[in-house]
């Protein structure tokens, strides 16, 4: 089977390369030139474990191409996947559908065979409705359907969701649209790998609830690692605690800084702006939403208080080690560690910085951190060293290189990665998140 994949970002990219390694024909199609050039010389337009090798295997086996046609792309295809960035919109917080919008009306304009039209980009609902609306204008002579595909790929992780996913959700109003996708994912219902059909709008919700659900998750405890501060209680035995509970469930449930990254912070407020456009409030999201971003700078103002407070603080220096939103990704979106610098910078604190990944999309959203070569250049001279993401470069630095490279042994570790009483051992002074 063709199919043609409109949009080469994070979805498009590996949905393609995967749909290749199936054994379907894949075209991905992007207006991106300069993206287009680079894929076709094997350099990523995004850092994802697995995927370079994934992309060039296909390439050579001749089951993957790119084009910035559309019209060529999609020639022959019997499914063509939307999965182009659907942001929030400035103002208001509504999903930018503009993408989506613009694409589903050249689809129709260059139709040349029957095919399905399958939304892949996280949409509210309705979308679907509007896409099926904006191709049938078109005046297309062509048989067609729309179905909703949502994806559910974790960032570091997705080559292997995409290949053994946890669910396949699809919405389909048709048994067109049906019959395509059993085609498409036939190597999947091989594996038994379970899939849902639904009706197009509840499966344009399911990602929606499902991202927001695993937000609240983060942020309950997150809330909970707060009050175990105060009472003298561990949040990670908390966590150990609830989640051996089925009904609860271990992930998710990690304190931290507050969630971040490309879906969490914009889906979270794409759902509440279609609750308030059908007046069903949604009140327990509105809280997580709040709550994700005050947590973000109290972060910051920890790091202060291990400077001595906000007075104390100015002319020192903080080094920051991980920068993106979460490991095994170069994704700095809505990352807690964009608001953790700020707050520091806001304070006169130096800020010096190292991610194994990310620093290249840090660096315009922090003009004012200096990037470094490594994590002990960063932690030359400095009054605080702040492990702001788990990579695993991080799970094992050498305490005592860092204490004599450091000016000050002082450590916050904002994702629990070391045991207190180690790092108090090795002379540090010690602060995480949740713990006593």
């Amino acid at each position: 089977m063709k199919i043609a994949m409109v949009g080469s970002g994070y979805v498009g990219l590996v949905s393609g390369a995967c749909f290749a390694d199936f054994g379907h024909d894949v075209v991905c199609i992007d207006k991106d030139q300069s993206k287009i050039d680079r894929l076709h010389d094997g350099i990523m337009p995004i850092y994802e474990p697995g995927l370079d090798a994934l992309v060039e295997s296909n390439v050579k086996s001749g089951r993957l191409s790119f084009t910035t046609s559309l019209a060529e792309g999609i020639k022959g295809a019997s499914a063509i996947f939307i999965a182009v960035g659907t942001p929030s919109r400035r103002g208001d917080g509504h999903a930018d559908l503009s993408f989506v919008h613009a694409v589903a009306k050249e689809v129709g304009e260059n139709l040349s065979n029957d095919a399905v039209i399958v939304t892949k980009s996280t949409v509210p609902v309705g979308t679907g409705d509007e896409v099926e609306r904006i191709i049938a204008e078109t005046g297309t002579s062509h048989q067609f359907a729309v179905v909703s595909n949502p994806e559910f790929l974790r960032e570091g992780a997705a080559i292997d969701d995409f290949k053994h996913p946890d669910r396949i959700v699809i919405g389909a109003e048709s048994e067109f649209g049906e019959t395509v996708m059993h085609e498409v994912y036939r190597p999947l219902f091989l594996n038994e790998s379970p899939i849902l059909f639904t009706s197009r709008r509840t499966s344009e919700l399911i990602k929606y609830a499902a991202n927001a659900f695993l937000a609240t998750k983060i942020t309950f405890i997150n809330e909970m690692a707060d009050l175990c501060e105060k009472v003298g209680a561990d949040v990670q035995d908390v966590s150990r605690g609830i989640g051996m509970d089925g009904r609860i469930g271990a992930k998710f449930l990690h304190a931290g800084p507050g969630y971040g990254g490309s879906c969490f912070p914009k889906d979270t407020l794409a759902l509440l702006k279609t609750a308030e456009d059908y007046d069903s409030p949604t009140r327990i999201i509105e809280a997580v939403v709040k709550v994700n971003e005050s947590r973000k700078r109290a972060m910051g103002r920890k790091v202060l208080d291990a400077l001595g407070g906000a007075e104390g603080a100015r002319g020192k220096k903080a080094a920051l080690l991980g920068l993106t939103f979460k490991p095994n990704t170069d994704d700095m979106r809505d990352s807690p560690a964009i608001a953790v610098a700020q707050t520091l910078t806001d304070a006169g604190v130096e800020v010096a910085a190292y991610d194994p990944e990310g620093m290249e999309l840090a660096q315009p959203l922090m003009p004012n951190v200096k990037m470094c070569s490594d994590a002990y250049e960063a932690i030359t001279d400095a009054d605080v060293t702040v492990i702001v993401t788990e990579w695993d470069a991080f799970r094992a630095l050498d305490l005592a290189k860092v204490k004599a490279t450091a000016k000050a042994p002082v450590l916050v570790d904002l994702r629990n990665i070391y045991t207190p009483d180690d790092v108090r051992a090795a002379g540090f002074e010690y602060s995480s998140v949740g713990r006593a």
